[in-house]
């Protein structure tokens, strides 16, 4: 399996599936240090060669008496490659007490330097392909119970920073994409990446889809869109799948497809459009609920053994809406008149807590699941 290095991180590419598994990565690219250090060896075989030329009289050239034993420029070249590589034929000597303390102090050291720069970068292009295996082991092994990402443009973008906003660890979401674009902004955001079409089985196990808990589909072709969600759904039955379609007449499509939520994005971006455009002050209001960490936000949270035999209408929080025994229920019917134990309610209330805004759930309460 042959590797590719960017700036952004490490890759490791199969080429015969066509995808390629990248670990985000704040060193520099193994063929950076290459080129840095093959500048460095450069640097000191033209040092040795000027330090030898400009000190030329003190050498004898035993291999050229027709010339006086004198040393040339070709000479000094020449005495640098064989003194530098160790291989010393000794045609070409110091004799000079000068020279030969130039070779001692100066050149010997060049010498060293010279050695430990080859050795060390062939040990590490050989050995960085194997590391880098290694990680990518070590990350699969570690990985489970995990969220995919299909599509790292603006919603995928958006979906992940509302992840980690409410507590996602980043090296538990995998991104699948294709293009180069997604891979740098994803491995910006300090996210693994398996690059590959996400709609081919080989690509998606290697994202670990079998052991994943959620999948986010956002590709931007709502084709693309079911035939991921379909695969998705073949590795992973269990696994929860939020699908995104442009056009709402593909939804039914998505939802047989075996998306368990779909978000129609063209109508949700017009819907909001039109609040705004026929009140502003509901847009505004909207799109407040829609933004992490100011003002009010959505939030899912347990009943609390305080909140069981209540009224929705009665508690601290703005409950809308109250999901029981799987099916989710407006605060309003009648079924939800009184809260029950392991019911889960869906509240608005402050994105934080202020004195006179409490945040019901949020300070270690006792839960109604949880009360003996």
């Amino acid at each position: 399996m042959p590797d590719e290095s960017t700036a952004e991180g490490r890759i490791l590419v199969d080429r015969q599936l066509g995808s390629r598994i990248a670990l985000p990565e704040q060193a520099r690219s193994p063929w950076w240090e290459l080129g840095r250090r093959l500048l460095a060896a450069a640097a000191i075989l033209v040092g040795t060669v000027l330090i030898v030329y400009f000190d030329r009289t003190g050498y004898r050239d035993g291999n050229d008496p027709l010339n006086n034993y004198a040393v040339d420029f070709k000479d000094s070249i020449y005495y640098t490659t064989v003194t530098l590589s160790t291989t010393g034929y000794g045609d070409i000597a110091p004799v000079s007490d000068r020279a030969r303390m130039v070779n001692a102090f100066i050149i010997t050291p060049f010498r060293i330097a010279f050695l430990v720069l080859l050795i060390g970068t062939t040990l590490e292009v050989l050995a960085s392909q194997g590391r880098e295996m290694f990680r990518v082991a070590r990350w699969r092994k570690n990985m489970g119970e995990h969220v995919v990402i299909v599509g790292y443009g603006t919603k995928g973008r958006s979906a992940v920073e509302t992840l980690v906003n409410n507590g996602q660890d980043r090296e538990a979401i995998v991104v699948v994409d294709k293009g180069a674009t997604a891979l740098a902004d994803a491995h910006a955001d300090g996210l693994a990446v398996v690059t590959g079409d996400a709609t081919r089985r080989e690509v998606l196990q290697r994202a670990g889809i079998s052991t994943a808990s959620h999948v986010i589909i956002t590709t931007d072709r709502d084709d693309s869109n079911v035939l991921a969600t379909l695969t998705v759904r073949q590795l992973n039955p269990e696994a929860w799948i939020v699908s995104a379609v442009r056009e709402q007449e593909n939804v039914p499509l998505m939802k047989q497809s075996g998306a368990d939520s779909v978000i129609t994005s063209s109508d949700a971006v017009g819907r909001l459009l039109g609040l705004s455009s026929l009140s502003p002050t509901l847009g505004s209001v909207m799109e407040d609920l829609l933004t992490y960490g100011e003002g009010l936000e959505v939030a899912e949270r347990d009943l609390l053994v305080t909140e069981v035999g209540k009224q929705p209408q009665a508690l601290p929080d703005q409950v809308i809406s109250v999901v029981r025994d799987e099916k989710v229920y407006r605060y309003f019917d009648p079924v939800v008149t009184q809260l029950a134990r392991g019911d889960r309610l869906i509240v608005v209330r402050p994105a934080k807590e202020l004195p006179w805004a409490p945040r019901p759930g949020t300070h270690n309460e006792t839960l109604a699941d949880e009360e003996d």
